[in-house]
């Protein structure tokens, strides 16, 4: 009990403002809106950096999606993004399945985008590795893409 008392005479000590306090006070919170948080630029930067580019490729050809991405990957990579979203989509709907003579596991974008990223020469250096995304970003239909840190040539 002694700390009890003890401590409430410390808390019991007030402050009162002066007239030139209320005045700063006045003068400084009318100004809040030019004052920025010394961590916006390091915030600004790390948005750039996380914020993720996405690319569909519903309705490509192999072909053409194969194009897309090295494009997508080399223009990402270039400005200075760490992480993509390639949707492949499922292929469920997949002409494929029609066809008795073509594999329903190859013919899908789901598998062979990640394939040839795997196996382009231009891009397994700008690559760091390959995943499934989240369910929120498409699950087993879409693919994140960590890049590497690009370079600075000095």
């Amino acid at each position: 009990m002694v700390f009890g008392r003890y401590f409430t005479k410390i808390v019991k000590k007030k402050y009162s403002a002066t007239p030139q306090d209320k005045k700063d006070w006045l003068t400084f919170t009318s100004h809040m809106r030019e004052v920025r948080p010394k961590d916006s630029v390091f915030f600004e930067e790390k948005d750039k950096v996380n914020k993720i580019q996405r690319l569909d490729l519903h309705g490509f050809s192999l072909d053409n999606a194969n194009k897309t991405v090295k494009k997508f990957i080399i223009k990402s990579f270039n400005n200075g993004f760490k992480k993509v979203l390639i949707i492949t989509g499922k292929g469920l709907r997949s002409k494929a399945q029609d066809n008795p003579y073509i594999s329903k596991k190859f013919s899908t974008l789901k598998n062979s985008v990640p394939e040839y990223l795997k196996n382009e020469e231009d891009l397994r250096n700008k690559i760091n590795k390959i995943s499934y995304a989240s369910l929120g970003d498409g699950g087993e239909g879409a693919i994140y893409v960590f890049l590497k840190k690009k370079k600075i040539k000095e």
